[in-house]
């Protein structure tokens, strides 16, 4: 049986090779359009040249790309030479068009979801979709690609052995700062998302819940033009982007795991009082009331009166 084999292997190589080449191509695109589908796909984040073949095999061949902006999605669609037909998918109509589109991969059609940037689902539109679709019996299938945490995460200098991605902190200030609280004694890198216009009032909440000493990271634009990662104690990038006259791009900011030592500093002398203790202590040099005091402690912090009362509270 071995000779016989071997004879037919010598004889017949090229004619081996070509079925070989032929039955690779078939499974390759038969993974891509096996059937009505739902293919989450990563899109680059900045540089258009961060997305993958298969990526772009896969917007050519599908039925339709839903697009969290069909217009952002056009230009990388338009340099790559793609012609597939687009449909919008976002926050505001994600409720009718997920059953729209569901409905549509079950007489058949194959979709391709993006986001304008990044991983769909990734504070980003997708996870209705998603969800349906599953519940529907419709396969999703992830397109790995980039992603704006993650790439700033491996170049920001902090260990990423183990960290928490907690999506964009809260727009108000008091509620950032409990958020931070809650994480303030976490041994994680943690990362986040943030506007550019509140990065400079969320280092300052940084420095006064985690501490100035705490290492910290603002990745800016990455893998765009103008990439900048600023590295360092908080209370020294936040000098630094004080210093602009306007913060502009894209940023992920990372925080480095609470050390000993900041936790020395927060039980010392130098730590801030919590609102309920600068409350009484307000009451007692002044003599003034709870209410009059609160008020007087919402001003210092830059919060509502709203927020200092639920804090107040928290601390009972």
């Amino acid at each position: 049986m071995r000779d016989t084999e071997r004879e037919f292997d010598d004889s017949e190589p090229e004619t081996q090779a070509k079925s070989s080449t032929e039955k690779t191509a078939s499974t390759t695109r038969a993974a891509v359009l096996a059937g009505p589908a739902l293919y989450l796909v990563g899109t680059p984040i900045g540089n258009l040249e961060d997305i993958t073949l298969r990526a772009l095999r896969v917007l050519k061949e599908v039925d339709l790309i839903a697009c969290e902006d069909t217009r952002q999605t056009q230009k990388l669609l338009n340099h790559y030479a793609i012609a597939t037909r687009t449909t919008s998918y976002h926050e505001h109509n994600e409720m009718t068009r997920s059953a729209e589109l569901v409905k549509e991969m079950q007489e058949g059609a194959s979709v391709a979801l993006v986001t304008d940037a990044g991983m769909p689902g990734i504070s980003d539109p997708g996870y209705r979709l998603i969800a349906l679709a599953i519940r529907h019996h419709v396969p999703v299938v992830p397109v790995p690609g980039a992603s704006a945490f993650l790439a700033a995460l491996v170049a920001s200098g902090l260990p990423t052995d183990s960290f928490r991605f907690g999506g964009f902190l809260p727009a108000k200030r008091g509620e950032r700062r409990a958020a931070l609280e809650a994480v303030k004694n976490s041994q994680r890198t943690l990362v986040f998302y943030e506007a550019p216009h509140r990065i400079v009032e969320t280092l300052e909440d940084v420095v006064e819940v985690l501490g100035p000493s705490r290492h910290v990271v603002v990745a800016r634009e990455v893998t765009k033009l103008h990439e900048e990662f600023l590295r360092g104690r908080t209370s020294e990038v936040l000098e630094n982007l004080k210093a602009r006259a306007a913060v502009k791009g894209e940023i992920t900011l990372l925080i480095g795991k609470s050390e000993e030592g900041e936790a020395r500093v927060e039980t010392g002398a130098l730590a801030r009082p919590s609102v309920r203790q600068r409350v009484e202590q307000i009451m007692a040099e002044e003599k003034i009331d709870e209410k009059a005091a609160l008020k007087k402690v919402a001003k210092e912090r830059g919060i509502s009166k709203s927020e200092a009362y639920r804090e107040w509270q928290r601390e009972k």
